[in-house]
Protein backbone atom coordinates (compact mmCIF):
# COMPACT_ATOMS: atom_id res chain seq x y z
CA UNK A 1 0.00 0.00 0.00
CA UNK A 2 2.61 2.29 0.92
CA UNK A 3 4.81 1.58 -2.16
CA UNK A 4 1.40 2.47 -4.05
CA UNK A 5 0.87 5.54 -2.76
CA UNK A 6 4.40 6.54 -2.62
CA UNK A 7 4.30 6.25 -6.54
CA UNK A 8 1.25 7.67 -7.53
CA UNK A 9 2.15 11.27 -5.28
CA UNK A 10 5.21 11.94 -7.94
CA UNK A 11 3.21 10.99 -10.82
CA UNK A 12 0.01 12.95 -9.59
CA UNK A 13 2.65 16.16 -8.99
CA UNK A 14 4.33 16.07 -12.09
CA UNK A 15 0.54 15.74 -14.26
CA UNK A 16 -0.26 18.78 -12.17
CA UNK A 17 3.07 20.77 -13.10
CA UNK A 18 2.18 19.89 -16.99
CA UNK A 19 -1.40 21.15 -16.57
CA UNK A 20 -0.05 24.17 -14.88
CA UNK A 21 2.75 24.89 -17.30
CA UNK A 22 0.34 24.82 -20.36
CA UNK A 23 -1.88 27.66 -18.38
CA UNK A 24 1.24 29.65 -18.01
CA UNK A 25 1.91 28.62 -21.64
CA UNK A 26 -1.55 29.63 -22.95
CA UNK A 27 -1.46 33.39 -20.54
CA UNK A 28 1.67 33.86 -22.54
CA UNK A 29 0.40 33.29 -25.93
CA UNK A 30 -2.81 35.29 -25.12
CA UNK A 31 -0.63 38.14 -23.86
CA UNK A 32 1.12 37.75 -27.21
CA UNK A 33 -1.51 37.40 -29.61
CA UNK A 34 -3.50 40.39 -27.51
CA UNK A 35 -6.39 37.81 -27.27
CA UNK A 36 -9.52 38.38 -25.20
CA UNK A 37 -9.70 34.80 -23.70
CA UNK A 38 -8.74 33.13 -20.77
CA UNK A 39 -5.29 31.38 -20.38
CA UNK A 40 -6.95 28.69 -19.03
CA UNK A 41 -8.84 28.16 -21.96
CA UNK A 42 -5.56 28.55 -24.41
CA UNK A 43 -4.37 26.13 -22.03
CA UNK A 44 -6.87 23.72 -23.19
CA UNK A 45 -6.68 24.75 -26.39
CA UNK A 46 -2.85 24.15 -26.13
CA UNK A 47 -3.75 20.44 -24.28
CA UNK A 48 -5.90 19.52 -27.61
CA UNK A 49 -3.57 20.25 -29.67
CA UNK A 50 -1.12 18.10 -28.23
CA UNK A 51 -3.39 15.12 -28.08
CA UNK A 52 -4.04 15.59 -31.69
CA UNK A 53 -0.79 15.59 -32.83
CA UNK A 54 0.12 12.68 -30.72
CA UNK A 55 2.47 14.44 -28.67
CA UNK A 56 0.62 13.61 -25.24
CA UNK A 57 -1.42 10.63 -24.95
CA UNK A 58 -5.13 11.55 -22.64
CA UNK A 59 -4.41 8.70 -19.93
CA UNK A 60 -1.02 10.17 -18.97
CA UNK A 61 -2.79 13.28 -17.33
CA UNK A 62 -5.60 11.49 -16.01
CA UNK A 63 -4.70 11.52 -12.41
CA UNK A 64 -3.80 15.44 -12.58
CA UNK A 65 -6.98 16.24 -14.10
CA UNK A 66 -8.92 14.02 -11.76
CA UNK A 67 -7.56 15.64 -9.09
CA UNK A 68 -8.09 18.95 -10.23
CA UNK A 69 -11.58 17.80 -10.93
CA UNK A 70 -12.34 16.71 -7.74
CA UNK A 71 -11.16 19.95 -6.00
CA UNK A 72 -13.68 22.06 -8.19
CA UNK A 73 -16.25 22.52 -5.34
CA UNK A 74 -13.58 24.49 -3.80
CA UNK A 75 -13.68 27.15 -6.38
CA UNK A 76 -17.74 27.65 -6.47
CA UNK A 77 -18.00 27.85 -2.82
CA UNK A 78 -16.72 31.30 -2.68
CA UNK A 79 -18.64 32.03 -5.68
CA UNK A 80 -21.47 31.31 -3.66
CA UNK A 81 -21.45 32.84 -0.36
CA UNK A 82 -21.07 35.75 -1.97
CA UNK A 83 -24.96 35.64 -2.99
CA UNK A 84 -26.16 36.31 0.38
CA UNK A 85 -24.77 39.85 0.21
CA UNK A 86 -27.13 40.14 -2.84
CA UNK A 87 -30.20 39.19 -1.83
CA UNK A 88 -32.40 42.12 -3.22
CA UNK A 89 -29.99 41.64 -6.69
CA UNK A 90 -31.16 37.87 -6.53
CA UNK A 91 -34.74 38.33 -5.80
CA UNK A 92 -35.47 40.98 -8.58
CA UNK A 93 -32.80 39.83 -11.31
CA UNK A 94 -32.52 36.31 -9.94
CA UNK A 95 -34.78 34.44 -12.77
CA UNK A 96 -32.80 36.06 -15.39
CA UNK A 97 -29.56 35.37 -13.56
CA UNK A 98 -30.65 31.60 -13.65
CA UNK A 99 -32.08 31.32 -17.60
CA UNK A 100 -28.29 32.86 -18.08
CA UNK A 101 -26.46 30.60 -15.86
CA UNK A 102 -28.98 27.57 -17.65
CA UNK A 103 -28.31 28.32 -21.11
CA UNK A 104 -24.83 28.91 -21.04
CA UNK A 105 -24.25 25.49 -19.38
CA UNK A 106 -26.14 24.00 -22.13
CA UNK A 107 -24.57 25.99 -24.66
CA UNK A 108 -20.86 24.32 -22.85
CA UNK A 109 -22.52 20.98 -22.79
CA UNK A 110 -23.59 20.78 -26.56
CA UNK A 111 -20.26 22.48 -27.76
CA UNK A 112 -18.29 20.14 -25.46
CA UNK A 113 -20.48 17.39 -26.32
CA UNK A 114 -19.84 18.24 -30.74
CA UNK A 115 -16.40 18.39 -29.72
CA UNK A 116 -15.20 15.47 -28.46
CA UNK A 117 -17.34 14.07 -31.48
CA UNK A 118 -15.36 15.67 -33.96
CA UNK A 119 -11.97 14.81 -32.27
CA UNK A 120 -13.09 11.35 -31.71
CA UNK A 121 -14.27 11.10 -35.47
CA UNK A 122 -11.03 12.88 -36.69
CA UNK A 123 -9.15 10.61 -34.49
CA UNK A 124 -10.89 6.88 -36.29
CA UNK A 125 -10.21 8.42 -39.51
CA UNK A 126 -6.40 9.17 -38.83
CA UNK A 127 -5.88 5.78 -37.49
CA UNK A 128 -7.44 3.94 -40.23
Amino acid sequence: MKAIVSNALPRLLAELCVLFVLYLVGGELVAWLGWPIPAGVMGMALLLVLFAVGAVKPGTLQRGAGWLMAQMLLFFIPALMSLLDYGSLMRSEGWRILLVIALSTLVVMVVTALTVELVCRWSLRHEA
